[in-house]
């Protein structure tokens, strides 16, 4: 089993304790989040740490799951949608003020890969252009993309800003230049659409990418678990 380690602080920007599960002792490190709602040992009990664990005990990566907080954001349907939208930002200001550079201090390394399965890409991806500043690498796995669905027809510049399909095709920013995008699915994934047109953005804006469309692979954990080892071996 690989080496594992729980962090476990209070978070000045939520203003609460929050986890985050590390496995490995080395490596380039990698945010993994949730899927919907998870938690952090979402990714470890359906058994995608395991399906990685030879480059966790080889040293070639570090993977940090952070807690998620989507029943406080974006599926939080008793508060108005602005506010979901706003703990949202707390949520991105701790994974940019905490977590990060946890990861950095730990692992020398300065700019990271984020990783996510379903609602867990649209993380990694919001977050990595976001930031992309401190995120080289964004290894996706049946990723959603687009936030607009869980606001009830809100909309204002909150939301743009961290809805990728919108804000990324004007976004302008000099780290986009060396980024690795992997966009993965499959042909019974209910997301391939969405990875489609993600990657035509992409295209557009010359950011490196792979749109890796397996056939008949489901949106599910079995094909995660095959994808994910492969998406690894490419960080360089």
């Amino acid at each position: 089993m690989p080496h594992e380690h729980f962090h476990k602080w209070y978070s000045p920007n939520l203003g609460r304790e929050i986890g985050t599960l590390a496995f490995g002792t080395r490596g380039y490190p990698v945010m993994l989040f949730p899927t919907s709602m998870g938690s952090y040992y979402e990714n470890k009990d359906f058994k995608l740490i395991d399906s990685v664990a030879w480059f966790l005990d080889e040293g070639l990566v570090k993977i940090y799951c952070p807690d998620g907080i989507d029943s406080m954001s974006w599926y939080n349907k008793n508060i108005h949608p602005a506010d979901r939208v706003k703990n949202h930002i707390w949520y991105d200001q701790f994974l940019l003020h905490e977590l990060v550079p946890l990861m950095q201090r730990e692992t020398g390394v300065h700019r990271i890969a984020t990783a996510g399965c379903s609602f867990g890409g649209y993380h990694a991806t919001n977050f990595a252009f976001r930031h992309p500043e401190v995120v080289k690498y964004v290894l996706n796995m049946g990723a959603a993309f687009d936030i607009k669905s869980q606001l009830d027809g809100y909309y204002d510049d909150n939301v743009y800003f961290n809805n990728p399909p919108d804000f990324l095709p004007g976004a302008q920013n000099p780290f986009f230049n060396d980024m690795f995008v992997v966009l993965g699915t499959g042909t019974h994934d209910m997301c391939w659409e969405a990875n489609e047109k993600m990657a035509v953005i992409l295209k557009n804006k010359g950011i490196s990418h792979w749109l890796d469309v397996r056939p008949e692979r489901p949106h599910d954990w079995p094909a995660w678990r095959e994808m994910f080892p492969h998406y690894l071996s490419l960080i360089k």
